[in-house]
């Protein structure tokens, strides 16, 4: 007799199904749960850079070297051209205002020298027998007049004693009419050799003056001729230092060529390069400062130079207070040129993060350092060191400042240590 055999109802072949659309359900959801979840890369904590927020002082401030120049530099240019005949002194020397410093040759400047002395001889002579000339005539004059007035005094004589002939009837009216005719011819007479004589004087001083204008006019281009001669010594303008002397024996220098410079040692200032950049923020009075044999110096901007010359301009800045022992023309400093006040503010260090965030977003580490978090922050003005932060983060807390380039999109970094 058949027996009637029970139906298991947890058979292996519907526990492996059940299984296995469990495990399939399982990694479903923990696909859509790590998909839809932040990502994360776990990180050394070893390579990477962590600081923490700060408040204190900043300041705006930029790095720029600056040389050392004595404070006033004078020019030597060959005012007139010539040949380099002979070098009294060499570069570096210590000169004092006048001394010589070389000899230049110039054959058609001392050519036109003599021509001119020998112009101005010439016409002195011509002044001189003009002179004479003029003076003899005067005396010719003179004794016409002399003689004149004597001819004048007997014709008047003659007349005032036949008018009192002529009155008494001693004598005819044809003698009376002769006296005075002759009388009155000699008054006339007088008169135009009085102002003959008065021309010729006027004439002979208007001749002598404009001998001696001319005679000065060519006296004074002498004197110029002689200058341009002197000028081929060159001399030092004022006392200093001789520097950048360009002058050989022999060489040819054209008239306004640079030959040297006069460097003035009573005290020095600093010539600095700025990137164009900040142009419009760098203006006089601005102060900077540098460290120099461990002490630190002040300097400010005296004058700027607005001209750009391959992205970059200058400034002159003057020391403030006193001259650093020691320091010399063509010395480099290292120079912070400050751009603003100090103020106090929440301060973060600088780091390569800055490349990948552009200072809108930094990882945040949490308070027991496992893990850090992106947060959104704000920055504001910097300097070598520091961002100022405006928004974002408060004092104490903690971000990753070392370079994100390795991290990608991630949204969490896991903090481990080896």
């Amino acid at each position: 007799m058949d027996r009637v055999i029970a139906k298991k109802k947890w058979s292996t072949k519907r526990i492996l199904t059940i299984a296995g659309i469990t495990a399939i359900i399982l990694l479903i959801a923990g696909s859509i749960y790590f998909t839809s979840g932040k990502s994360k890369l776990n990180v050394n904590t070893d390579r990477i850079t962590v600081s923490e927020i700060k408040k204190g002082t900043f300041q705006e401030f930029i790095p720029v070297n600056g040389v050392v120049l004595p404070v006033t530099t004078i020019y030597l240019d060959a005012q007139e051209g010539g040949r380099v005949e002979e070098k009294y002194v060499e570069d570096g020397a210590i000169m004092k205002a006048g001394q010589p410093i070389l000899r230049l040759s110039n054959t058609d400047l001392e050519l036109g020298l003599v021509t001119q002395q020998t112009n101005v001889y010439n016409l002195l002579t011509q002044m001189q027998i003009s002179r004479n000339a003029a003076q003899q005539n005067t005396v010719n004059k003179l004794n016409q007049v002399t003689d004149v007035d004597n001819q004048y005094k007997e014709a008047e004589r003659i007349y005032n004693l036949n008018k009192k002939l002529y009155e008494n009837k001693a004598i005819g009216y044809q003698d009376f009419r002769k006296a005075e005719n002759d009388y009155n011819y000699q008054v006339e007479k007088r008169r135009l050799a009085q102002q003959i004589l008065s021309q010729d004087s006027v004439s002979t001083g208007q001749q002598l003056a404009q001998a001696r204008q001319s005679y000065e006019g060519s006296q004074n281009a002498l004197n110029v001729m002689r200058k341009k001669v002197g000028d081929l010594i060159v001399r030092a303008p004022v006392d200093g230092q001789l520097t950048s002397l360009d002058a050989e024996i022999g060489q040819n220098k054209n008239k306004g060529e640079r030959l040297g410079q006069i460097d003035i040692t009573t005290g020095f200032k600093v010539r600095v390069d700025i990137d164009e950049h900040y142009i419009s923020r760098i203006f006089t009075g601005l102060m900077g400062n540098f460290d120099f044999a461990g002490k630190n110096y002040k300097l400010k901007i005296k004058k700027v130079f607005t001209q750009v010359t391959n992205g970059r301009f200058q400034v002159d800045m003057e020391f403030v207070d006193k001259v650093p022992e020691g320091i010399r023309r063509g010395q480099t400093l290292q120079i912070r040129l400050a751009l603003s006040d100090e103020t106090t503010a929440l301060l973060l260090p600088k780091g390569g993060f800055y490349q990948q965030t552009g200072g809108n977003w930094i990882f945040k580490v949490n308070e027991n350092g496992t893990m850090a978090y992106k947060v959104d922050i704000q920055l504001g003005r910097q300097n070598p060191d520091y961002y100022e932060v405006l928004q974002g983060l408060q004092p104490g807390d903690k971000v990753v400042t070392s370079s994100y380039e390795n991290y990608g999109n991630m949204q969490e970094l896991v903090l481990k240590k080896e």
